[in-house]
């Protein structure tokens, strides 16, 4: 019996992880992340709960990567800090890894087997075969398993564009091979499912991208994310075009860069590249930077340069600025921030809402239905996305004569299984998000979520108290400290007037009182909960240290 269990990324977009077990043998494909929503205050990020693969560790045969998004590999190294198994990728792919692994002290211990498309790999009771696909990153591929139940195809994320920029064509003849050899079963990335028609091309961006640069009298900076080398490339031959000097600001973007220039991926005309300390020796219309930032990053290039504190770019008026990318939802707030702060500036920000200048990685529906019809699937499974897409995912399969019986919508933790009689969801393994806030991993939970929401909005409120242990007398207090809670000078009468009902609980209960400490402390809280809420409304949170000595 095969099985596929999705520990991430049906229901959500980001967080994409899955099983394929059969046998003795399973392998992972994809271990990513997600950046947290609004409530998750404090949290770096989240990751995948991880219950089943190390439940399951003696079975687990290797780490297979469809391509070098954080929602796809951010999670790697929490993994591998688990259990050590090979991890399998492109080139490009496992050279972010490595970088990543080498932030986590991790690269000495993991083995990073490259693979490339059409390559074949065998790994226990699975053969592998890569299929190169188009996506916003480069060196993408999906996966078909040959099993011995049947072929399974996992597309990863992908579109379907007519390209002629280097390694970013999906593999129509390959996935349409496969459909002539028989696939059991396709996973699908629903992502854009909601889109109707198809992806717009790279080269209709491009053509936006370098009519702005030869219409910006000054300075041109393009945010973009790190991992958009076909964009960064485009960026570069427009440069070399309108006669600019190309500088290459913000960490990660600095770190993919390089690593496609070694690897072939970027091709830089000779001295077109300077150093960021070099650009006041060059007119300002000579000058394109390519930053980070583009998603309102608190401390990335582009926030420093809205906010006037980078070291060497002081934006002003003339200087044009693109944010190449789409608004991930949950930035919006963060990037219409930096926008206007740039508009502040005097510079002209253009951005997807009012021009071309982002192209999805993710296939409409019109190339979503023309993967299903070259595969030709005996069953079908939406994944990537929220429940809404993998509906719809699952109505577009139908629409194009996928039986809604062979349809198998899945979410994350529900098993699908497949043995000689077919395929169906028959079992449910526990799923969930592991928040990562520092060095802490999985400790923070859903109540201290909760305090610290009500931190935020209600604040704290600290009281004092120290009493005499013969004589019960108090000695030090009470002392009541507010932190996000009032302006203690604008109503200190608020604060003193919470010292007497403190004091009135302690005349209350007199020293001969068994366990008399605790019953102040827990009245104490109690007492000031209710006198706040009723004097000024709010709840705030009520520490009391109240001790004897």
């Amino acid at each position: 019996m095969l099985k596929i269990i999705p520990l991430g990324g049906l229901g959500e977009i980001g967080l994409n992880m899955m099983a394929f077990e059969y046998g003795d043998t399973m392998l992972v494909v994809d271990a990513g992340l997600m950046f947290p929503e609004d409530y998750m205050l404090g949290i770096d990020y989240v990751i995948p709960d991880m219950g089943y693969i190390k439940k399951n560790r003696s079975k687990l045969a290797g780490i297979v990567l469809t391509h070098a998004h954080e929602d796809h590999i951010g999670a790697i190294p929490y993994l591998l800090r688990e259990i050590k198994v090979p991890v399998y990728g492109t080139p490009f792919t496992l050279g972010m890894v490595r970088h990543k692994l080498e932030e986590h002290d991790l690269l000495s211990s993991t083995v990073l087997n490259e693979i490339y498309p059409g390559c074949k790999l065998t790994i226990g009771e699975f053969e592998l075969d890569f299929m190169r696909v188009a996506h916003s990153v480069v060196d993408g591929v999906g996966i078909a398993f040959r099993t011995p139940v049947g072929l399974i195809v996992h597309t990863g994320d992908f579109k379907i564009s007519h390209t002629n920029i280097k390694n970013m064509e999906t593999d129509l003849g390959r996935f349409a091979q496969l459909g002539q050899e028989g696939v059991l079963a396709l996973l699908s990335d629903s992502t854009n499912v909601e889109k109707e028609g198809y992806t717009i091309s790279d080269q209709r961006v491009g053509e936006t991208l370098s009519n702005i640069a030869s219409q910006s009298p000054g300075r041109i900076i393009i945010a973009l994310f790190a991992s958009s080398i076909s964009r960064i490339q485009q960026i570069i031959n427009i440069a070399f075009k309108t006669g600019r000097k190309v500088v290459i600001n913000g960490k990660s973007i600095e770190v993919s860069t390089q690593l496609a220039k070694q690897l072939g991926y970027l091709n830089f005309p000779e001295d077109i590249e300077i150093d960021i300390s070099e650009i006041d020796a060059y007119a300002e219309e000579e000058i394109m930077i390519i930053t980070t930032g583009s998603q309102g990053e608190p401390m990335s290039a582009l926030s420093r340069m809205s906010g006037g504190s980078h070291k060497y770019i002081k934006v002003q008026a003339g200087d044009t600025v693109v944010l190449s990318s789409k608004f991930i939802p949950g930035n919006e707030k963060a990037i219409a921030n930096i926008i206007n702060n740039l508009y502040r500036r005097g510079a002209n920000v253009i951005y997807e809402k009012i021009s071309a200048i982002h192209v999805s990685g993710h296939a409409f529906q019109e190339e979503l239905k023309m993967m299903i019809q070259l595969t030709k699937p005996r069953y079908f499974i939406p994944i990537h996305g929220e429940y809404r897409h993998l509906v719809l995912h699952a109505r577009l399969a139908k629409l194009v004569g996928i039986p809604e019986e062979r349809i198998l919508l899945s979410e994350n933790g529900q098993i699908i299984q497949f043995d000689k009689t077919g395929g169906k969801i028959n079992q449910n393994t526990t799923t969930g998000r592991v928040l990562v806030d520092g060095k802490g991993i999985g400790d923070v939970g859903r109540s201290v979520l909760k305090e610290r929401r009500t931190l935020s909005e209600e604040g704290l409120v600290m009281v004092s108290l120290v009493f005499d242990e013969e004589t019960g007398i108090v000695i030090y207090g009470p002392e009541i400290v507010s932190k996000g809670f009032v302006f203690e000078t604008e109503t200190g009468h608020l604060l003193e007037d919470a010292i007497c009902v403190v004091l009135e609980i302690v005349e209350e209960i007199t020293p001969d009182v068994s366990n008399r400490i605790p019953r102040i402390r827990a009245m104490v809280q109690n007492a000031l909960k209710k006198y706040f809420y009723f004097t000024i409304g709010r709840r705030p949170v009520i520490l009391a240290f109240i001790q004897e000595i």
